[in-house]
């Protein structure tokens, strides 16, 4: 299918280091992308409905709720800020926490080091469209190079399975490669694991009102290893 937009060279993301000496984790080492078992339980719709989320745009007409930030505050920019630069790890919960502990606590539980965290309200949005936003993210910014890779989890919180997270690999032109497509459905529970860093990405949402799901950047390593090891399908 072709799009009527496609990223160029021009792109942001074209500029962001793939090859770099960071530990990585093993289980995306094939495609940069591992699927885990769906959740076995449901989070409370007021978990992720109730929460303050702010105007910030990423991958279409979004919303994001921050629940884990650089220092507490309710922020969606990166923990780079001018004279207090940080790599996204060491996140402090911020006041959206204590009204999604389910959440919270999920988080938590993975065991690893986590920097931004984040429930995501994403409006419905066709391929075309969707395309448009396609991206690779800067998620290791200031982060030394013998800690970990930083990749992202999701945790979907609405059910759309006919929408799909959108994951492309570069081809030689430092472009999007279609032939590379992946596509994640996003039914209820859903999760997974992304080197969104490696992957251009972007959410198709075909349902017919917004999309959430959670959005955790965390630090590859042994503890990451063992989550994901202990959570794929059965």
């Amino acid at each position: 299918m072709t799009a009527t937009f496609w990223p160029t060279h021009e792109h942001w993301s074209v500029d962001i280091p793939l090859n770099t000496p960071h530990p990585r984790l093993a289980a995306l080492s094939a495609k940069g992308v591992v699927a885990l078992g769906d959740l076995a339980y449901e989070v409370p719709a007021h978990e992720y409905l109730d929460l303050e989320y702010m105007d910030w745009k990423s991958g279409g007409d979004t919303n994001f709720a921050p629940i884990a930030t650089a220092d507490g505050e309710l922020d969606c920019r990166g923990f780079w800020r001018e004279g207090d630069e940080k790599p996204d790890k060491d996140a402090v919960f911020t006041s959206n926490a204590q009204n999604c502990p389910t959440l919270a606590r999920y988080v938590q539980d993975i065991g690893a080091n986590f920097g931004r965290v984040r429930t995501i309200k994403l409006e419905p949005q066709d391929r075309d469209t969707a395309i448009r936003s396609l991206h690779r993210d800067d998620n290791n910014r200031f982060n030394a190079p013998d800690s970990g890779w930083v990749v992202r989890s999701w945790l979907e919180l609405t059910d759309h399975p006919d929408s799909y997270m959108l994951l492309m690999d570069s081809g030689p032109d430092g472009l999007p490669d279609p032939a590379s497509e992946i596509r994640v459905p996003l039914h209820r529970g859903a999760r997974f694991v992304v080197d969104t860093q490696w992957l251009w990405h972007v959410v198709v949402h075909l349902g017919a009102a917004p999309r959430y799901a959670l959005i955790t950047s965390v630090e590859s390593g042994p503890a990451l290893e063992r989550f994901v090891a202990s959570n794929l399908p059965a």
